[in-house]
C-alpha cells in the first residue's frame, strides 16, 4: 500500500512554467489547465483507479476522495486516509485502527496529493497526441516524458476536458509493465472544505493507537 501511495502520493511543489523542451500546443493547453487549478482555493475530487498487470493481465479497482487547500491536503483510499496540514502528516490505518505521525517532507520526485493536478509543470516533456470526444465530452491526449529517467515510471498520458480545463484522467506508465489510470469521477472546484480535515483529531477515533515518527 506504501508504494501505491507514494505513486499517487507522486501529489510537492507547483513550478511557474513548463519547460522549455515541450510541443507548443501541448504547452499551450497545460498553461491552461494550470491557470484553471492556480484560481482555485480549494477544491476536491473522487476519483477510481485501476492498476493494470500487463504481465498477468490482472486488474484491480479502487477508488478514493482527495480534497487540497494550498500545502494542505486529505486523501483517502483503500482504508487508508492521509492528513496533511502542511508541515505534519497522519497517515491513518482504518483495519489497525492506528495512525503514523511524520513530518511533511515533500520529494521533488513524489506524484503527491498536491500535485496530481500540476505534476506536469516541471521535470517532463509535454506532445500534444489528439484531440477527441469520450463520452460526449471533448477531451484532449497530451503525452509526458520525465526528462529524469531514473524514475520509475516512463511516461504519463493526460485526458484533460477541453471545456473544464481540468484533467480527467491521467495513466502513469511504470518499468514494471503496469499502468496506473486515474479517473476523475468528480471535480469540485473552490470546494466548502474546512480546516479540521487537514488534521487528525484522535477524539474521533476511539481507541486509536499512535506511532510518532518525527
Amino acid at each position: 500500500m506504501k508504494k501505491l501511495l507514494l505513486i499517487v502520493v507522486t501529489l510537492g511543489l507547483i513550478a511557474s512554467q513548463l519547460m522549455a523542451q515541450t510541443d507548443p500546443k501541448a504547452q499551450e493547453i497545460l498553461k491552461g489547465v494550470s491557470a484553471k487549478y492556480k484560481s482555485c482555493k480549494t477544491l476536491s475530487a473522487s476519483f477510481k483507479l485501476n492498476i493494470l498487470d500487463q504481465k498477468s493481465k490482472k486488474t484491480t479497482a479502487q477508488s478514493g476522495t482527495v480534497a487540497l487547500k494550498g500545502t494542505a491536503y486529505n486523501f483517502a483510499m483503500n482504508g487508508q486516509t492521509v492528513m496533511c496540514d502542511g508541515k505534519t502528516t497522519w497517515t491513518y490505518m482504518k483495519e489497525s485502527n492506528e495512525v503514523q505521525i511524520s513530518d511533511n517532507k515533500p520529494s521533488a520526485d513524489a506524484i503527491s496529493p498536491t500535485t496530481i493536478f500540476t505534476m506536469y509543470e516541471k521535470g517532463f516533456k509535454s506532445k500534444f497526441l489528439a484531440d477527441k470526444t469520450v463520452a460526449g465530452k471533448a477531451v484532449q491526449l497530451i503525452e509526458l516524458t520525465p526528462d529524469d529517467n531514473k524514475k520509475n515510471y516512463f511516461k504519463i498520458q493526460l485526458t484533460i476536458d477541453k471545456a473544464g480545463k481540468y484533467v480527467n484522467e491521467a495513466k502513469v506508465f511504470d518499468k514494471n509493465g503496469n499502468i496506473y489510470t486515474y479517473s476523475i469521477v468528480k471535480f469540485t472546484p473552490n470546494a466548502a472544505v474546512t480546516d479540521d480535515l487537514f488534521s487528525f483529531n484522535k477524539s474521533k477515533y476511539p481507541g486509536v493507537e499512535i506511532v510518532d515518527l518525527r
